[in-house]
């Protein structure tokens, strides 16, 4: 009787679980006017490059969030990445905007998902001060990862 009882903990208790996810990196870069973050493939010239544009702002024509995400959930389950963005006070309080995008998980392995908030509507948000990423299933936050200034 122990015995069915520990087999069917171990065979029921996975499917018991709810969906999993995690948001395992965000990088946000700035993109130049050719929509180029690095001018080669080195860690360390995509770093000098981004430091280039973080001081020369006339040089850029967008801010892209490159976020590595994974989730423990069917292929056909819809997720939602969402990109919630706070900017410079006008007023009494900040600009705020969203990105989204719907992703699928397709393997057991991490995923890099890419969000761009460019032309226009990056030069009337003006300057990002706080940034928070979130993985959703309907509506079941799975994971987030924010700024620190969020």
């Amino acid at each position: 009787m122990l015995l069915v009882c520990l087999l069917c903990g171990f065979v029921l208790g996975p499917a018991a679980k709810g969906a999993e996810g995690r948001i395992i990196k965000v990088l946000p870069q700035f993109v130049d006017l050719k929509g180029q973050s690095t001018v080669s493939p080195s860690l360390y010239d995509r770093d000098a490059y981004q430091k280039f544009l973080r001081l020369h702002p006339d040089k850029r024509s967008g801010l892209r969030f490159a976020v590595q995400w994974k989730a423990k959930t069917p292929e056909t389950e819809p997720l939602k990445l969402r990109i919630e963005l706070r900017g410079v006070a006008e007023g009494n309080l900040p600009k705020e905007s969203s990105l989204e995008e719907n992703v699928r998980q397709h393997h057991w392995y991490s995923h890099w998902t890419s969000l761009m908030l460019a032309g226009d509507a990056y030069h009337d948000f003006g300057e990002v001060t706080a940034w928070r990423a979130t993985l959703w299933k309907g509506d079941e936050l799975l994971s987030e990862q924010k700024s620190f200034l969020w």
